[in-house]
């Protein structure tokens, strides 16, 4: 049997962050990645893409209730090249820092989105 769809090889449309702030979380995903909306949101859905075409898209979906209970095992790592400045900038945008246990030698910073949501930010 081929591993492969008969369309080619499978790829990432978009990486989906359900939210219940859904404007704070558009606002701050829009300006956090300098993405663009595709098309404008609609009915608590929206595609934010990369200007460029150059990153994966990053859908968000309203929710109607906060979540509650465990984190969700899916986030984002985001990459960077001044991971100091992009963290600040995150933080001023609304990210806050989360109290993670680091190790010596890691290389990431945990932040929370304005939902709660976790992501990094790596050092490249």
């Amino acid at each position: 049997m081929d591993s492969e769809s008969p369309g080619g090889k499978l790829t990432i449309g978009s990486i989906v962050i359900r939210c219940y702030e859904f404007d704070k979380m558009l606002a701050f995903w829009q300006e956090a990645l300098h993405y663009i909306a595709r098309p404008p949101a609609k009915d608590g859905w929206v595609i934010l893409r990369d200007p460029e075409g150059q990153g994966p898209n990053v859908s968000l979906d309203q929710f109607p209730e906060r979540r509650t209970g465990r984190r969700s095992r899916l986030h984002l790592d985001l990459y960077a090249a001044d991971q100091e400045g992009e963290v600040e900038r995150l933080v001023t945008l609304g990210a806050t820092r989360y109290p993670w246990r680091y190790r010596p030698g890691d290389d990431f910073v945990v932040l929370e989105d304005p939902d709660g949501n976790l992501f990094c930010v790596v050092q490249a």
